[in-house]
């Protein structure tokens, strides 16, 4: 089960973290996403990074503002979110695959975390 926590209300340019725990499995043997959707929206991929951690990639709307990474040893997923804006504002959510690649698409993912919600007030 992955829960994911760290959203909340933030002022344009503001920052937040979020994390996404797992328990009763570890996460090590997973590729790790970020996706997030907005009502009447389809989930959209975010970030995405490798077992190891070592190799990431993020959609080119939260290139340079955005920064995925984890801690295998605590079992979480982390996503770093700076310069906020608007359009940012979304439930996040984590999810697990072991699909090799990069995958962005949300049937790809077997383990989905609940969601949590992140709204950025302009």
């Amino acid at each position: 089960q992955l829960q994911a926590c760290g959203g909340g209300l933030v002022q344009v340019g503001g920052s937040l973290r979020l994390s996404c725990t797992a328990s009763g499995r570890t996460i090590r043997p997973y590729y790790m996403a970020w996706f997030r959707q907005t009502p009447g929206q389809e989930r959209e991929f975010v970030a995405h990074i490798n077992r190891s951690g070592g190799t990431t990639y993020s959609t080119d709307s939260v290139k340079d503002r955005f920064t995925i990474s984890r801690d295998n040893a605590k079992n979480t997923l982390y996503l770093q979110m700076h310069s906020l804006k608007p359009e940012d504002t979304a439930v996040y959510y984590c999810a697990a695959t072991t699909v090799v690649g990069v995958p962005t698409d949300t049937g790809q993912y077997r383990y989905w975390g609940q969601g949590t919600q992140v709204t950025v007030s302009s």
